[in-house]
């Protein structure tokens, strides 16, 4: 709840008329991102922390769990680290949930759990092929959970992210990192330091070689988190206790064409440099959507622009927020 998407869901739950309490070690997120909010500073396996939250509030009704680590590269170097983080601490929370009573999860995936060699659309359905140690981890913890809501411990909904950009659109919070990894963190950077931007991996089977990605605007992503929280009950049902939903846009962006958005929004040309693909990288795909708009009745409302504009405009104001 301190880290970028955390603390932009529990915004938009704020603005929807939900009661949020937040579980953050703050390893990554600000403490400024949580001012005014009920904050239990520690690690969600920590007995002792749980313990007191679930009996502090015993009317939790749904849980969101965003606490992960997400580098992928990071994860290839340290796949021991990532796997205790993401899926051995993630069990320990759903076994206090359960213990609790608390039976509605909705689980942070990623699009990453998708085979990403073509650079097409991928539906609910389509194959699994994780590439990473940050991949794995997130197709593991859907794993439990699907096996776990089959057992009745509880019901859940995985919500399956592309690729979130920009910031809450009234500057509240946004991303934390200043030196992110992702691919508009790094343009940023590219144009703050004067150096070209590097495009990874030129080759792939997409309409312009570089890399394609779903590109959701932050915002957007948060709504999804408050339709999918009010309407958990018709989603999750105790006949079909587990649920994946995609989250995206529907379309794919590629490299060169959020080069292109960047150029849009700023005004000024970009220097690129074409270099080899990084571990861990694919293609990409994109959301194929229908299943949000059916059940959640959510669909992204904002563009890449849209997203460009408010990383941009949230990166000048980082430094006073740190």
């Amino acid at each position: 709840g301190a880290g970028y998407i955390g603390s932009t869901v529990a915004t938009a739950c704020i603005e929807a008329g939900m009661q949020v309490v937040i579980l953050d070690d703050l390893s990554t997120g600000l403490r400024a991102f949580c001012e005014g909010r009920d904050l239990y500073e520690g690690d969600i396996a920590d007995p002792e922390i749980l313990t007191r939250l679930l009996s502090d509030h015993p009317d939790i009704d749904a849980v969101v769990h965003c606490a992960a680590r997400i580098v992928v590269a990071e994860s290839v170097t340290d796949p021991l680290g990532y796997y205790d983080t993401n899926v051995g601490r993630t069990i320990v929370l759903l076994q206090r949930l359960r213990d609790a009573g608390v039976s509605r999860i909705v689980f942070s995936s990623s699009a990453a759990v998708y085979a990403g060699e073509s650079g097409q659309g991928a539906d609910e359905n389509s194959p699994l092929a994780p590439s990473s140690p940050y991949a794995t981890t997130k197709a593991m913890v859907e794993q439990i959970l699907k096996d776990a809501a089959t057992n009745d411990d509880f019901r859940a909904i995985a919500l399956r992210y592309f690729n979130p950009i920009g910031a809450d659109p009234q500057m509240r919070t946004g991303l934390q990192n200043p030196l992110p990894s992702h691919a508009l963190g790094k343009i940023m950077r590219a144009r703050a330091t004067g150096e070209p931007f590097s495009i990874t991996g030129t080759d792939w089977p997409t309409r312009d070689g570089s890399g394609l990605r779903d590109y959701i605007h932050v915002w957007d992503l948060a709504l999804a988190h408050v339709a999918a929280v009010q309407r958990f009950d018709d989603v999750s049902t105790p006949d079909e206790p587990y649920q994946v939903i995609n989250i995206g846009t529907g379309e794919g962006v590629t490299v060169r064409e959020l080069v292109a958005a960047f150029e849009r929004v700023t005004g000024e040309p970009l220097p690129t440099i074409d270099t080899d693909r990084r571990p861990g990288d694919q293609a990409g795909a994109f959301a194929i959507v229908d299943r949000a708009a059916d059940v959640l009745d959510w669909r992204a409302e904002r563009s890449v622009d849209d997203g460009v504009r408010d990383a941009i405009t949230w990166a000048a104001k980082l430094p006073s927020v740190r």
